[in-house]
Formats: C-alpha cells, structure tokens, sequence
C-alpha cells in the first residue's frame, strides 16, 4: 500500500477496553491512519462522543442493540475499509469475520471467540496473510515466527500470567467473589475476559486459536506461566533455538502492529524496558487441577469440531451468572464441563454458521437453566 495513503480502519467494538486503546493507536498516527466508522452493542453516548471526535456521520456508526446484526454487515459493505478491527465480545464476531473473509478485506482479529466456535469454517476462507491476530500472546507468536519457517517450528510456548489467583488451592477458591477475581495483577482488560483469565480458561481459549491461526497440533502447545507478563509467547524451532517476544503489558503494542503490518511504527508513548533493571523471569506450569477451564479447553480443541462452541457457550453464560453473583467461581468449570458432557454426542465437523450459531442457543439455555439452579 503506498505509505501516503492513509488506511481507513473500521472499528467494530469501539467502546470496548480494546477499541478505545486501537482509537488511541489512530488518533496518534492520524497521518497513516483514518477511521473508516465505528460499531459497539449498547454504549450509545460513548459511541456518539467517538463518532463527534472523529468527525463521523451517524451514516458510519452502528449500535448493534438497537440497528442489529445485518446493520452491522451492511457497515462493513458501505464504509470500505482496508482493515476492520473485530474486536466484539463473545461468538457474536463471528458473523463479522466471516464476512469480512469474504469480502477479501484484512482482518485484524481481537475476538478469538471467532476461531473457537468457527475453527475450520473461518481458516478455509481466511487466504494468506489476511487474518493478523491482535491477542497479546498470539501477536506475538505471529511475529516470532518471521525469524523461521513455519515448517521449522516444534513448539509454542504460550504464556499465561495466572492470573489473581495463582497459587490458590480449590479450597480457597469456593468463597472469592467477582471482585476479587476482576483484579487482575497485570493487564487492564474487560470483565469477561478478566474473568476467563481467572480461571484460566482464556489461556484455553488461547491455545484453540493458536491452533487453528498457526496449523500447531496441540501437543505443541504448551502453557507456560510467567506472572510478570513480561514474555508475551515464545516460539522453539526444530534446530533448538527458541524466539521470544519481550515487552511491557500493554494492548496497544499488538494492536497497532495489526495495524501497521509488516511495518513497525513509534508507539503512542514510551513503552521501553530498562532490561538491566528487569528482575528475574519467574516461570511455571498451570496447575489443572486447581484451574481445570485450562484442560477442558485442551479436551474440546483436540475433540474437535463443534466441541469448542460448546465450550464456549456454557462459559459465556457462566461468567455471565459470575459476575451477576448468581454463582461461585468453581460453578463455571463445573457448569461447562456439564455441557461438554451433555452435547458429546453433538460434536461433529463444522459445515455452516447456521450449525454453529444453532449449537450456540441450545449449549446458552441449558447452561442457563443450572444457572438458575445453583
């Protein structure tokens, strides 16, 4: 793309933590980058401010509560965009990255929901290079990969920080409450995701996307916690060299290189590590006994198929019922692998969104009604 052009970015999830940390990347490099529209689910007045800050007319923003689904299709069609940022919450995205597949524009993908229900559907639309991963950890094994072949690569050392509670036993974990597991020692993200690093179920999530993004087997995968955030991923080649991405805990690292790909850009402010400060890289295994989301996440991504939607959706609906306080922190493992164990016999080969979105509703009311149950 000629550097004096500017890429029109439209950005779907706006006043989500994400969104508003990729509207600051934009407006930093106004010269390279211009907003193309705006989308969010119900922040109305904070849409409405981001649209006047960027000088959009209503014609290029969508409130997906109120305009809906299609309304969001139509946005992509009609604002032209050389890149959308998915950045939505929860298995909604995927109707928006299939589409945006389809109609041949880069993907930036913040919502990994997408590759966990969509898995194959979206990997064999998806042509080369369109698809960049915005996740912190997968944006990292992304860019430790342009020091080798894929071919050559043996292992994917995803890595986790473990979250509020790590070092915790089950026992302790009966009685924390939301707030307790929203304070996250390192990142600033949203409260779903929040909670799901909690419980280690977003490094599950994690792990089935590396799958489907980079073609690794899961015994190639490998969760590695290092608390202090300061490793983002590494990656180990078949000659024994590993590669790995280093820096501070910050989103808009991952999200402007999504935008700036293959080029590199000044970051908004100064993110450098003094590396002769930098104290010792404390690492570790997960603990799956005590966070067991991590080994049914392993269990449905080698099940394959439509088992991760499962996984997906009675999480979804768990955390949900989490933050509500209408359950206990250990209820969302158990309440997932209740439906894991009630719709095996429904996993089978991904053919359309329709399957997907079907399995979506059933896997969200049953969860709900134990839910409501507990």
């Amino acid at each position: 793309m000629d550097d004096s052009v500017k890429k029109r970015v439209l950005v779907l999830g706006s006043t989500g933590s994400i969104g508003k940390q990729a509207l600051q990347v934009i407006d930093f490099h106004n010269d390279r980058l211009e907003i193309a529209g705006l989308a969010a689910h119900s922040s109305a007045e904070l849409l409405s401010q981001q649209a006047q800050q960027f000088g959009l007319s209503e014609h290029a923003c969508c409130l997906t509560a109120r305009d809906g689904m299609d309304a969001l299709l139509q946005l992509i069609d009609a604002t032209q965009p050389d890149i959308v940022l998915n950045a939505l919450v929860g298995s909604a995205g995927l109707r928006v990255t299939m589409h945006t597949l389809e109609a041949g524009l880069t993907l930036a993908l913040a919502n990994k929901e997408s590759l966990i229900v969509g898995g194959e559907l979206v990997t064999s639309c998806a042509k080369s290079g369109q698809m960049l991963p915005v996740d912190s950890e997968h944006s990292a094994i992304f860019q430790c990969l342009q020091a080798g072949n894929a071919s050559a690569l043996r292992t994917i050392w995803l890595t986790a920080s473990g979250g509020p509670f790590r070092g915790k036993t089950r026992n302790d974990l009966r009685e924390v409450k939301a707030v307790d597991a929203l304070a996250h020692p390192t990142w600033n993200m949203g409260p779903k995701i929040t909670i799901d690093s909690a419980t280690l179920m977003n490094k599950g999530l994690e792990v089935i996307e590396a799958h489907h993004l980079f073609g690794t087997d899961y015994d190639d995968i490998k969760v590695l916690v290092q608390p202090k955030s300061l490793i983002h991923s590494m990656v180990e080649f078949v000659d024994g060299s590993t590669v790995g991405h280093l820096g501070i805990a910050d989103m808009r690292v991952p999200i402007q290189y999504a935008l700036s790909y293959p080029d590199r850009w000044p970051s908004v402010e100064d993110l450098s590590i003094d590396y002769r400060q930098a104290t010792a890289l404390e690492v570790g295994e997960p603990d799956l006994d005590t966070f067991g989301c991590l080994r049914l996440a392993y269990q449905a991504g080698r099940s394959g198929g439509s088992a991760p939607c499962i996984l997906n959706a009675a999480n979804e609906v768990a955390v949900a019922a989490f933050l509500k306080g209408q359950i206990g922190f250990l209820d969302i493992e158990r309440l997932v692998e209740g439906a894991l164990s009630h719709f095996a016999g429904e996993i089978a080969p991904l053919e359309s969104i329709e399957q997907v979105e079907d399995l979506d509703t059933r896997v969200r009311d049953y969860t709900a009604q134990y839910c409501n149950a507990v």
